[in-house]
């Protein structure tokens, strides 16, 4: 995470509901770190030379850039209402929606957006704003869908790989914050779960397979109990498809940590499969943590 002093937790809205809930869980989250809150929206209409102001003759308060400061207002209010005291801030600015956050993520703690919205946050998750933020932000992504659990633990997904561990350490600060206890997941296939004409290992222990995958897990947790004494830590190491084991872990989580990219079935993740699977089907809000470029 952007460590910088003042570094705010920004949101991007498009006056949808998903939108409002991005900015509640956003108000919150900054709360819990003391940061200010920084509500943005891209405004797009300037690029295609669309008018934005009064059309003539009609009333002041007409036109789009109006239009746009009344959500931005909007947004500003449920902010506060949901945090009061909440240092917040809103801004409008000119450009495609993905272009503007990308734009703040270099000084930002933190990026949030819901998984659906209007105009140019449609098809969030599954179209071009999700994977362009998602893939290239400075700073984590966390994406607001599913399921509210202020009880549930924080779940990451682990496979070993650089990013898995930025992607722990992101996961047991945010446990912290949120008096949470943290679970390290670990989805690993078995020998025999081979594509169709790969070829079979002649011998296999079970044993040792299972053994090896938690060193895994072991391995990406050293050193962060004894930084985070306060935070209980459980580890997991299930066999089944990284996809499915962590979309089954997310009902029961008030928040899924993953790794930009991993491993194994977790390479380029928000790229391909597993990234598609776990926005679409995760049950809370997902953070997205990537290794410093």
């Amino acid at each position: 995470m952007n460590s910088a002093n003042g570094a705010a937790v920004v949101v991007g809205v498009d006056g949808s509901e998903a939108a409002l809930r991005a900015v509640r869980l956003a108000a919150v989250e900054a709360a819990r770190r003391n940061r200010p809150l920084r509500i943005v929206h891209g405004f797009i209409w300037p690029l295609l030379r669309v008018p934005v102001g009064p059309p003539a003759g009609g009333p002041p308060g007409a036109g789009l850039r109006h239009q746009a400061e009344q959500l931005v207002a909007a947004a500003t209010t449920e902010a506060e209402a949901t945090v009061p005291g909440l240092r917040v801030s809103g801004e409008i600015i000119d450009g495609e929606a993905a272009a503007v956050l990308l734009g703040e993520s270099p000084a930002a703690a933190m990026i949030v957006l819901g998984d659906r919205g209007l105009g140019g946050f449609s098809a969030l998750v599954v179209g071009s704003v999700a994977v362009q933020v998602a893939s290239y932000a400075d700073c984590p992504v966390l994406v607001a869908r599913g399921t509210d659990r202020p009880d549930g633990p924080v779940v990451v997904g682990v496979d070993g790989s650089e990013t898995s561990r930025l992607a722990v350490e992101f996961a047991v600060e945010e446990a912290s914050v949120r008096d949470a206890p943290l679970v390290a997941l670990h989805a690993y296939r078995h020998p025999a779960s081979t594509a169709p004409g790969d070829m079979q290992p002649l011998v296999y222990d079970d044993t040792e397979l299972r053994s090896e995958e938690e060193r895994v897990v072991a391995e990406s947790l050293a050193g962060l109990t004894e930084r985070w004494p306060d935070v209980p830590v459980s580890r997991e190491a299930v066999r089944g498809r990284p996809t499915t084991v962590l979309a089954e872990a997310s009902r029961r989580a008030q928040l899924l940590v993953v790794g930009r990219q991993g491993r194994g079935e977790l390479t380029g993740l928000l790229l391909g499969s597993v990234s598609q699977s776990v926005l679409h089907h995760a049950d809370c809000p997902v953070a997205v943590v990537h290794a410093p470029r």
